[in-house]
């Protein structure tokens, strides 16, 4: 993937993705490159369901549709993005290896950066010229893994409803050749507003899955026209269940 290919995935911003926590990548044999270690898979698989208890020990949690989750293949899985804990929610019901593309600066936070590596996420942020987040992902879903992406960019308005969809998730299902699974997170701006420093407890959210969403390119559309008008689509999908 060339350098301007990065700076389309990125949305409608002119500077791709960019990762600013160090990793080694070592390449394979096969030229692909080694992911960012996290947990073994074992492990999370264990965890998983005690993400799912404990969430429910402190708020009223309910996942509904899990049924739409694929079990195999490459799948980017596209929610609205409402509190810190949003990708733990979004990732407690998928029964597979998943990981988690992240805001950069949460990585720096004493216990929730800590847990976000251990759980698979990667860092980005919208400035810079390192394509490597990208050609992970790219990598990862094109050999069968699921990847959980917020393409607000960044959590929603305090009342709930959703900021302008960045390109980004279309664009990388146009790349990669995956299905997109849009989740919408609703009542998650009651238990953790942007404006609280800390979450209310005891609150009600509901986690909804909705079938799989398959981007569609017009035969006449460039690829940049395309993810705009399928980034429309896909958040009015999301949307609805607010």
């Amino acid at each position: 993937m060339t350098r301007s290919d990065s700076k389309n995935i990125a949305g409608n911003r002119t500077e791709p993705l960019h990762i600013t926590t160090s990793i080694e990548q070592t390449p394979r044999r096969n030229g692909t490159r080694q992911y960012p270690r996290a947990l073994p898979q074992p492990v999370l698989n264990i965890l998983r369901p005690c993400v799912a208890v404990i969430s429910r020990m402190f708020w009223r949690i309910r996942w509904k549709d899990t049924q739409n989750i694929p079990s195999s293949g490459g799948v980017i899985i596209a929610a609205n993005h409402q509190t810190y804990v949003d990708p733990f929610w979004v990732g407690a019901a998928v029964k597979r290896p998943v990981r988690f593309l992240a805001w950069d600066a949460a990585f720096n936070w004493p216990v929730a950066g800590r847990c976000l590596k251990l759980f698979g996420a990667w860092p980005l942020q919208l400035e810079g010229a390192d394509p490597t987040p990208i050609r992970l992902t790219l990598q990862w879903l094109r050999e069968g893994g699921a990847v959980v992406i917020f393409p607000e960019g960044g959590r929603g308005n305090a009342d709930g409803s959703l900021k302008k969809f960045k390109a980004g998730a279309v664009r990388m299902a146009l790349e990669a050749g995956v299905p997109i699974l849009p989740v919408t997170i609703c009542g998650g701006e009651k238990i953790w507003p942007n404006t609280n420093r800390v979450p209310r407890l005891f609150r009600t959210v509901e986690i909804v899955y909705h079938p799989l969403f398959q981007v569609e390119q017009c035969s006449d559309e460039d690829a940049r026209a395309c993810a705009r008008r399928e980034s429309e689509r896909l958040a009015a999908i999301v949307r609805s269940a607010l």
